[in-house]
């Protein structure tokens, strides 16, 4: 009957009202979902009686579906409200049960679990002490309590060393003074530490120390010089001669066998003598009166370029003296030569070269910036999160050749101006190989520094109770295994170059830092939660964990914007945002309901005529039904 037909439409018509105003009043709900209501008709017909003109019998409503589209993303001053841009739900814990939502308005309980309006936990992953996310699912939770310090046990250095730098040290072997009489008739072999042939050094054919000077000189790496040096004891008694009046003294000396021209007209003293002998015509000679053993006044004359001095004298009264003197040959060996080879029996020369001493000059000094190329500086911290300065000087070293195209730097390690790693006594040796990467640090091609004596300290220079060094014999492994147990820590320099540019310092990290308070947190795009802290540090404490399901529309609505998982909806599918299909997560922001109001109030307007035009069918019928009523 028409009026089954007009109640029905009245029924359809007042539901599309409610869901219309449902979404007309949750306009403003973040994260809400608009629904629509869906109708079909009704025909009164049975199995084999559907005749050829059925007529209808109303409608029904067939379902109320919800749309699942994307909701605006708009920005809040909340850090911890999250969008989700893309698919999928967060995951929220309701006392047990699990409930699904869009709505990101997220805050902090008192026991730092991170909660939504209703007081429903966020589930995510949780990371552990170190910010590692273990992929474990759980109630997120922010700690507030302080960032524990963390002690400095690697250090990684990406610096480039200028190739242009010159060697600022120099190393000199001081192997004289070496008689002459003693390396005479020699021949040695020079031998050179960058593999350059060893150059021969004949001696038998010289007969003094200059000539002895010059051969030596004429081998790399070695520089000589010569000098003959007379010590005259009779002085004493030529002096009393000249006290005395004598005027029959004789004095005469000779250089290489031939004499030297003196003035003895007017030599009335020992001074005067000392004068006839250094204004005469050979510049190379110099006398003078040095005090000698006993108190007594010596006469000394030296040729400063090596050669054979003989003299002679008497004062008259019977005292006489003469003797042959050959000169000493003072040499030095640069850095560049290795060692000396004796190739005849006698060895004076090679002995000598062996106990010589090496003599540094300009050496490494901290205090000292002319001292060595480049230094740079980082902070470093002990166990109990002190801060202290590390600082890394590098002084270059001549290259040692061997032919092939290698460079070393020398690297020196001070903490608080104190060295470590025992630089204080042989420093670390650095080789680039001719495309200026590193070689290898003390031959190891890790390129790995391992300082393990430093001792931390307060101001005052005493110890300042963190952990130190290990115990002597105690094996240290490199890296540095977690947790540990000492202040040893690892320098690691293998991404240093030494190119033809200007030092720099590319890159440098240290994995030490000192305590922290939360200052603040933020979140990523794949829901990593951040914890900002005073120290500068920041640690991952969770991720959100996001759902999605096989059938959306399968959904159940539960209230506060919140669904359940039903038969119809499939079991979830859970991951980290942005990873398969689920969306991605944007920090400070909330997503707005999907519902498009001008869209709604139209609809409202439809479903408002709607209901009148079914009440006209049943006014229609009552009239209808009222004329069969009046016949008579």
């Amino acid at each position: 009957m028409a009026f089954n037909t007009g109640l029905s439409g009245l029924r359809a018509a007042s539901v599309d009202l409610d869901v219309t105003g449902n979404n007309i009043a949750n306009a403003s709900t973040v994260g809400f979902k608009g629904s629509k209501a869906q109708f079909g008709d009704l025909y009164a017909s049975g199995f084999l009686s559907a005749g050829t003109n059925p007529i209808g019998d109303g409608v029904r409503v067939q379902a109320v579906k919800q749309s699942f589209g994307q909701g605006n993303i708009s920005f809040t001053d909340n850090g911890l409200d999250m969008a989700i841009s893309g698919d999928g739900f967060f995951i929220l814990n309701n006392g047990g049960e699990i409930r699904y939502s869009r709505a990101g308005q997220f805050s902090i309980d008192k026991e730092g679990f991170v909660i939504n309006n209703q007081n429903m936990r966020v589930q995510g992953y949780t990371a552990d002490e170190d910010g590692n996310l273990s992929g474990i699912r759980g109630d997120l939770q922010i700690e507030t309590d302080n960032l524990a310090p963390r002690r400095t046990t690697n250090l990684d250095s990406d610096l480039n060393l200028d190739s242009r730098q010159s060697v600022l040290e120099t190393r000199v072997r001081d192997i004289g003074p070496l008689a002459f009489s003693a390396i005479s008739g020699e021949t040695f072999d020079v031998q050179y530490t960058d593999g350059t042939p060893n150059f021969p050094v004949d001696l038998t054919a010289t007969s003094t120390a200059r000539e002895a000077a010059a051969e030596i000189n004429n081998a790399p790496g070695m520089s000589a010089s010569a000098t003959t040096t007379v010590t005259f004891d009779g002085a004493q008694d030529l002096n009393d001669a000249f006290i005395s009046g004598a005027s029959n003294f004789t004095f005469s000396l000779d250089i290489n066998g031939s004499p030297l021209t003196l003035d003895t007209s007017n030599i009335n003293s020992l001074q005067d003598l000392v004068d006839s002998i250094n204004n005469s015509s050979e510049t190379a000679i110099s006398a003078s009166i040095v005090a000698g053993s006993g108190g007594t006044n010596v006469l000394r004359v030296i040729h400063n370029q090596g050669e054979t001095l003989s003299y002679s004298f008497a004062d008259g009264n019977g005292n006489s003296d003469s003797d042959t003197v050959n000169g000493d040959v003072n040499v030095t060996a640069d850095r560049s030569v290795a060692g000396v080879t004796s190739t005849t029996a006698d060895n004076d020369f090679e002995l000598a070269f062996n106990a010589s001493p090496i003599r540094v000059t300009n050496e490494f000094n901290p205090l000292d910036q002319r001292t060595y190329n480049h230094a740079t500086s980082t902070t470093v911290y002990d166990s109990l999160g002190n801060s202290h300065e590390l600082t890394q000087f590098f002084v270059k070293n001549p290259s040692p050749g061997n032919g092939v195209g290698v460079s070393e730097w020398s690297v020196y390690a001070q903490i608080d101006g104190e060295f470590v790693g025992g630089t204080d006594v042989t420093p670390f040796t650095a080789r680039f190989d001719q495309d200026g990467a590193l070689q290898s640090i003390n031959g190891d091609p890790s390129g790995e520094i391992l300082i393990d004596d430093w001792i931390p300290k307060d101001d005052s220079g005493q110890p300042n109770g963190a952990d130190g060094p290990p115990a002597p014999g105690e094996t240290v492994v490199t890296p540095i295994p977690e947790p540990p147990t000492t202040s040893a820590f690892v320098i690691n320099l293998s991404g240093t170059t030494q190119y033809g540019a200007a030092f720099g310092v590319n890159d440098q990290q240290q994995n030490g830092y000192t305590t922290g308070r939360l200052s603040g947190l933020d979140v990523s795009d794949q829901g990593v939660l951040f914890a900002r802290y005073t120290n500068g540090q920041s640690q991952a404490l969770g991720q959100v964990a996001l759902a999605a399901f096989n059938n959306t529309d399968g959904l159940n609505p539960v209230g506060d914007t919140t669904w359940v998982e039903t038969f119809e909806s499939g079991q979830p599918i859970i991951g980290a945002p942005d990873t398969g299909t689920l969306g991605s997560i944007k920090a400070s922001s909330v997503e707005e309901s999907n519902v498009d109001l001008s869209s709604e109030l139209v609809n409202l307007i439809i479903a408002q005529r709607n209901y009148q035009a079914n009440a006209k069918t049943i006014e229609t019928s009552d009239a209808v039904t009222q004329t069969i009523i009046n016949l008579r």
